[in-house]
């Protein structure tokens, strides 16, 4: 998996991006005619990409099907794919391996013994929707379909390091730590695998086992408790990082962490003991010539434009983003909200009870966790957003989701994010409350913000969460790039910049408010049924537009952060 640094050295890893025979399946026959045994005579695409960036393909939702030939050097091989939007079967040479659901997290497969010489991968992938879905199919971010991310074959022998988990309880002074170093191990080979298993903090080893594995057996070994001191506290704008790593006889793995205390107390957000305001900003991880395939160069440039704008934060809507841009967050100082995408008014109560999408919503969670554990930059986890948390099933959604994520989430805040802050019945179940609301918009103006306030506080009181901090999660209006004109108009750049300012001066004005997340970043193209309602076929809420061009709005917003943290 590409990151920022190097993550393992001793395997044989061949990327195998680049071009792939393509074929589009509306009529889902392909398994009937077998196409799932490889093909040489479909159109050719590059992957990683999305197939609506294709001529012709804009609007196609539905299956599709990949196929590549590649040399493999024989032995145990693992077929790794960073992300597949969003149902994916995978066949090697013919033989169906499994499938995957959910298009933003890793998954991978193990095959035994595989011969030297050319083998062929395929895969089905459909980005359709049903009642099962998650996201449903009313949404407010364009339906792309494809493999997205980087697709990997790795030769790998005897014990395998597939994951760590660093987790720490840092003393009251923040000056030192206890920590526990959990390392997963895997045996692929078909027999009996006996390795020693070294853990290291920094170029320390800190704990040695020796591990036996029977085929297919996998094992998590947890080392004794052991002290950090002198510690370096990452914080915002200060990323200091640490490097942790795995090994076994035929295996490594290498990963980074951060030291870093984030909690929520008397109305407050704590980070290192410190009360911060989150600064922050809503970003899709979508262009419009790449859509979810993000390119890594533009990663950095989003990075540099937001920390520019005097950010310090961002929220990963509605999804889990690259690992690579994560990366660049750790190692920036950029405080994080990872979700994933159970999304909206596109879930119904009803829906919300069906048992298959309880389980895919579970299981999202639980490889956002697994994937992305390790990640200082991630101060919360977000269970959902704008669904009908006036429900008794968003009720038990909730609790089950943020009792997992408590339990099993590390030093993290757990919260979503609602658009019906009166009616709202799940409050109990998040640390922070976090509203969605578009005053000045979709309803009253740009000066409603106060009173807004001021009645929530009050609702909020009643209800006896008076003690819990409120982040104004998304707020803003559209504007068109370069629309202006000599009246403070809707859809005009002049409009944008006197609500957000508004808007911004009021959140920091009010106690209550421990900060805001500007909806949004950029500018980015919709689905069909939404864009149907929006100028271009966008969300142009953007204080940037879609090719990155500084809206005023940007410039309106800089200055007001600037201020803010003169005020210090």
């Amino acid at each position: 998996m590409p990151r920022i640094f190097t993550e393992r050295t001793k395997r044989q890893i061949t990327c195998l991006d680049g071009m792939w025979f393509f074929k589009t399946d509306a009529e889902n026959k392909g398994t009937e005619n077998g196409w799932f045994n490889g093909f040489t005579n479909g159109e050719q695409i590059s992957v990683p990409s999305v197939w609506n960036t294709e001529f012709g393909l804009t609007e196609y939702k539905g299956a599709v099907w990949y196929s590549k030939n590649f040399y493999f050097c024989g032995g145990n091989l693992r077929l790794n794919f960073e992300a597949v939007m969003t149902y994916a079967e995978v066949w090697l040479d013919g033989k169906l391996l499994g499938d995957h659901y959910g298009g933003y997290t890793q998954f991978d497969f193990y095959v035994n013994n595989a011969s030297e010489g050319e083998h062929n991968i395929t895969l089905r992938v459909d980005n359709s929707f049903n009642e099962d879905s998650i996201p449903q199919k009313k949404v407010d971010w364009y339906h792309y379909g494809g493999i997205i991310r980087s697709v990997f074959a790795e030769k790998v022998d005897g014990a395998l390091v597939t994951n760590t988990r660093f987790d720490y309880d840092l003393s009251e002074d923040l000056k030192s730590a206890k920590c526990k170093f959990t390392a997963e191990v895997l045996n692929t080979e078909s027999f009996e695998v006996y390795s020693p298993l070294t853990l290291y903090f920094e170029d320390k080893k800190i704990f040695e086992t020796e591990i036996t594995l029977k085929c297919g057996e996998a094992k998590t070994i947890t080392t004794p408790e052991f002290d950090v001191s002198d510690i370096r506290l990452w914080d915002i704008g200060k990323p200091e990082l640490y490097t942790i790593s795995a090994e076994t006889e035929t295996d490594n793995l290498f990963d980074r962490v951060g030291f870093r205390k984030i909690e929520v107390k008397d109305e407050k957000i704590l980070l290192n003991n410190k009360p911060i305001e989150i600064l922050g900003v809503n970003r899709h991880e979508e262009y419009p010539d790449f859509g979810f395939a993000f390119p890594k160069a533009l990663m950095k440039k989003d990075i540099d434009i937001i920390l520019n704008l005097g950010s310090n934060a961002i929220r990963g809507s509605h999804y889990p983003n690259s690992k690579y841009f994560v990366d660049l967050l750790d190692s920036h100082g950029i405080l994080f909200w990872s979700e994933i995408p159970m999304w909206g008014v596109g879930f119904s109560a009803e829906t919300l009870g069906r048992p298959l999408v309880i389980e895919r919503g579970l299981n999202m969670h639980k490889e956002m966790l697994k994937q992305y554990f390790n990640h200082p930059s991630i101060i919360i986890w977000g269970m959902h957003n704008e669904i009908p948390t006036e429900s008794e099933n968003a009720y038990n959604i909730s609790k089950l989701f943020y009792s997992f994520l408590k339990e099993n989430g590390g030093n993290r805040i757990v919260t979503y994010a609602t658009y019906k802050p009166m009616e709202d019945i799940c409050f109990e179940f998040c640390d922070i409350i976090c509203l969605n609301q578009y005053y000045g918009w979709y309803y009253g103006d740009n000066d409603s913000w106060p009173e807004f306030l001021k009645e929530f506080k009050a609702h909020r009181n009643s209800l006896g969460f008076e003690h819990k901090p409120v982040i104004i999660s998304e707020f803003g209006c559209a504007a068109l790039y370069g629309e202006r004109t000599f009246t403070n108009i809707r859809w005009t750049e002049e409009y944008q910049t006197e609500m957000l300012t508004k808007a911004i001066n009021a959140f920091h004005n009010e106690p209550m408010v421990g900060g805001f997340y500007i909806w949004q970043y950029a500018d980015m193209r919709t689905c069909w049924e939404a864009g149907m309602t929006r100028a271009r076929g966008f969300n142009n809420k953007g204080i940037v537009n879609e090719h990155r061009k500084p809206k005023d709005a940007y410039f309106a917003v800089q200055k007001t952060l600037k201020t803010f943290k003169e005020e210090k």
